[in-house]
């Protein structure tokens, strides 16, 4: 975002409040946010982000189902390093 003040013309001020010189603001989004759009109202920039988050990253459920009694569990067992 970059914002400079208009040429001055021929007005002449008794105070004038606020700074004349150029300014640049930058900011950094996080990974996987991007931005869906700007706007400029009432003397405010309203910016709307999305994240977006690809499928390959989500987390995903894997369901588990337990063994019913009776049936033969068998165990695995670790075995130490030699």
């Amino acid at each position: 975002m970059e914002g400079r003040k208009a040429e001055k013309g021929e007005h002449q001020y008794l105070y004038q409040g606020i700074s004349a010189r150029p300014f640049r603001r930058v900011f950094s989004l996080a990974d996987y946010v991007q931005v869906k759009g700007a706007a400029f109202e009432s003397g405010l920039l309203k910016v709307d982000l999305v994240r977006e988050v690809p499928e390959a990253i989500k987390p995903r459920r894997i369901a588990i189902a337990s063994a019913a009694a009776g049936n033969d569990n068998k165990q695995i067992e670790h075995q130490k390093a030699a």
